[in-house]
């Protein structure tokens, strides 16, 4: 892993208690995509698949992930926050799970960059999913983040 994803990591266990009681792990970001895992155990809900908080939570967190990633390569200092989301659960999970986020289609880093270079916030739309080690979507969310320049 590289010294940003490293110190994503390490900010996002320390100043998300959530994150630490999920036992979340970075798994991998290319500039594109970002995969945040989670092992099952922590996460079990009362049937003994994966608790629907978790999912989404683990889904958030990774669209987050990514636009707080993409921020630190773009050199800029931003809150960001999640502005509306949808999530479909679609199978239950029964194993250790992980998140991957992409952006969602027709949005661009550059248009991102532009209208954050311009006004100072930028939305961008994020697609999230959880594949079954079939690579079926076991939960899929589609969220709108926006990212406030620090002042």
């Amino acid at each position: 892993m590289s010294d940003a994803t490293v110190e994503f990591e390490r900010h996002l266990l320390a100043d998300i208690p959530l994150a630490r009681a999920m036992q979340l792990r970075m798994h991998a970001y290319d500039g594109d995509g970002l995969t945040l895992f989670a092992p099952l155990a922590p996460n079990i809900n009362d049937k003994g698949c994966a608790f629907g908080g978790s999912l989404v939570s683990l889904l958030t967190l990774a669209g987050w992930g990514l636009i707080v990633l993409k921020l630190g390569e773009l050199g800029r200092a931003c809150d960001v926050y999640v502005q509306d989301s949808t999530v479909r659960y679609l199978a239950p999970v029964w194993d250790d799970f992980a998140a991957q986020a992409r952006l969602g289609e027709g949005e661009s880093w550059e248009a991102f960059a532009a209208a954050l270079a311009t006004r100072g916030r930028a939305r961008v739309g994020v697609d999230c999913r959880v594949t079954l080690v079939d690579g079926a979507d076991a939960c899929t969310l589609q969220a709108r983040f926006v990212a406030v320049a620090r002042s």
